[in-house]
Parts: C-alpha cells; structure tokens; sequence
C-alpha cells in the first residue's frame, strides 16, 4: 500500500469498507474491460482505436552534408516564408521513413544516398505531426528536379542564405552537432 493511501486511512479523510470496495470495484472493473477487448474481433479493435485515437502525420528531413562539408538546402515553392530547408517530405502509409527520405531526395534532386543515418525525432504537437530527421551522405549530383523545388544549393556550416528560418537552422545544427539527446 502506497504512503499516500495509508497516511489517508490513517487521518480518517477515507473509510476503509469505502477504499476497499472501490479498490475492488475497480479490480473488477479492469478485468472486465480487459476480457472485453481480447474477446472483440480484431478488425473492430482496429476500427475502435482509429476511431478514438489522435491522429498524426509523419515526415521525414534530410540534413545532407558533402565530402567538403557543406549542407544541401532547397529553396520549395510551398514553404512558407523565404523557402529554403533541408529537403523532405511526407512518409506514405506502409512506407519506412528511411526508405522515404531516399524515394524524396530522389524525386526532389536527383540523389541517391550513399549514407541515411538517423539524427533525432520530434513531434509538433500544435499540428499533431511527428518528424523524423537523418544525417546523410550524398551520391550523385543534385539538380532541382520537382515542380515544388524553386533552386537548390550547397551551403558552408554557418553561411546559410540570410532568410533561412530560425527552426530549419536549428534542425541542422542539432543534426550536425550529433545531439540526439538533446531535449527539444
């Protein structure tokens, strides 16, 4: 028994023939809901927790550095403010985020990755979205291939172009600093 309950038996603020009923009440309780769903078809516990679970969207980033260092950023046509991030795009349902960031650098510039290293995973909670960031290691050579790629270039550590966001500097610096403990 946990001192919290005790010292409440104990000052009177609970009647034990109370807490002892409602403990078992709830026993039972959870025993019974637990019967319950392991006795439910499968397909309507699949249907019952989409029903009631959050839903969420997933994406993946790639911080994609060179043999001289430097990072590639891509200037989108749907991003908001000057455009220029780290390339990615969203995981389709069934589809690995590895595999994901590969299939969007391809599509976006023409690579092929020699290196996809996780870096670390956050979650928006504003927007119910959880992205996934790698480091990686580059093969081939870039060229804006999609309708959403405006231009596409190869920075220095620290000489980002001048609009370049706030949170996408810092999603390449935590990626190139090795910071996966960091606390976000």
């Amino acid at each position: 028994m946990s001192t919290k309950i005790f010292r409440a038996l104990i000052g009177g603020r609970v009647r034990p023939r109370v807490f002892i009923r409602d403990m078992l009440a709830r026993r039972m309780l959870k025993k019974l809901l637990g019967l319950v769903w392991r006795t439910t078809p499968s397909r309507l516990r699949r249907w019952s927790a989409l029903l009631f679970q959050k839903r969420f969207t997933v994406s993946v980033g790639a911080v994609v550095v060179d043999d001289e260092g430097r990072v590639l950023l891509l200037k989108h046509v749907f991003r908001a403010g000057a455009g220029w991030g780290i390339p990615g795009g969203f995981v389709s349902q069934g589809e690995q985020p590895e595999a994901a960031i590969r299939r969007e650098l391809l599509e976006e510039t023409g690579l092929e990755l020699e290196e996809a290293q996780f870096a670390f995973a956050r979650t928006l909670a504003r927007v119910n979205h959880v992205e996934i960031i790698f480091r990686c290691r580059p093969r081939g050579v870039a060229a804006a291939r999609s309708l959403e790629i405006n231009q596409l270039a190869w920075f220095a550590r620290e000489q980002w172009p001048e609009n370049l966001g706030r949170d996408q500097r810092y999603l390449i610096k935590r990626a190139l600093d090795d910071g996966a403990n960091e606390a976000v």
